[in-house]
C-alpha cells in the first residue's frame, strides 16, 4: 500500500482510525451504492447526485488503496469496468444501517432541492424487516419514485439491488416513500403499517404470508 497522502487524525482510537478511512465526504453514500452489487461508474456518478466526477474517482482509488472496494472488467459484450465492495467493504453495512436509524429523525419534510431515488429507502426498510423477523427471500418494493429488490437474509452477495427483482420474488411490496420513513424513524412497524393498509402484501411464497399475517 502506497503510504497514506490524505491527512489522518493521529490518534490512536479506532474511532479515529476508522474515520481515517471512511470519514471523508461521499465514501460512505459510495458503500450505500455498492451495497447493491458491482456497478459501473457511471451508474455510480448517476446514483450520487451532486458529487463531481474529479471527488468520486478520488474516493474510488481511495477505497481500493484501502481495501474497501476492488475494480474488475466485465467479459465481453459487457467489457466495462464495475466498482465491488470487498468483505471487508462490506462489513460496514451494519454500520450504515446505525447511521440510518440516527438520522431518521434528521429528515423532516423532503426539501425542494433533495435528490431522491427509491432504492436509497432499501437499508431502512432491510433493517425493520429483519427487526420484524422476517425471513430469507427475495422481496420486490414499488414506490412511487420507482422499484426495488431486497435479499432479507442475505449472506454473501447483494443485499438490495435497483429496479424489479431478478426472478419470482418471495413477496411483494407496495407502500409510498412517507411510509417509508415512518418505518425508517420507528414510527411504525412493518406489521402495524400492513395492518393498517400502508403496505400491500402481495405473493404466494411463504415470507409473503409471514409478511401478511404479522
Amino acid at each position: 500500500m502506497s503510504p497514506r497522502t490524505r491527512r489522518s487524525y493521529d490518534q490512536f482510537c479506532s474511532a479515529a482510525r476508522a474515520l481515517d478511512v471512511v470519514g471523508d465526504r461521499w465514501t460512505l453514500l459510495i458503500v450505500r451504492e455498492l451495497l447493491a452489487g458491482p456497478r459501473r461508474y457511471t451508474d455510480l456518478h448517476a446514483d450520487l447526485p451532486g458529487v463531481s466526477t474529479d471527488v468520486l474517482a478520488s474516493r474510488l482509488r481511495d477505497m481500493e488503496r484501502d481495501g474497501l472496494t476492488t475494480r474488475r472488467r466485465l467479459p465481453p459484450p459487457g467489457a466495462a469496468y464495475v466498482y465491488e465492495l470487498t468483505a471487508r467493504g462490506r462489513e460496514l453495512l451494519p454500520v450504515l444501517e446505525a447511521l440510518g436509524a440516527w438520522g431518521a429523525a434528521e429528515l423532516g419534510e423532503r426539501r425542494p432541492t433533495d435528490a431522491v431515488r427509491a432504492h436509497w429507502f432499501a437499508l431502512p426498510l432491510l433493517r425493520a424487516l429483519r427487526e420484524a423477523g422476517a425471513g430469507a427471500g427475495l422481496v420486490e418494493v414499488r414506490l412511487a419514485e420507482g422499484r426495488f429488490h431486497l435479499y432479507t437474509g442475505a449472506g454473501e452477495g447483494p443485499v438490495y439491488g435497483d429496479g424489479p427483482a431478478p426472478g419470482e420474488p418471495d413477496a411483494r411490496l407496495a407502500l409510498d416513500a412517507a411510509t417509508c420513513t415512518a418505518i425508517g424513524r420507528g414510527e411504525v412497524s412493518v406489521a402495524q403499517a400492513v395492518r393498517d393498509g400502508r403496505i400491500e402484501v402481495s405473493g404466494d411464497g411463504a415470507l409473503a404470508k409471514e409478511l401478511r399475517e404479522g
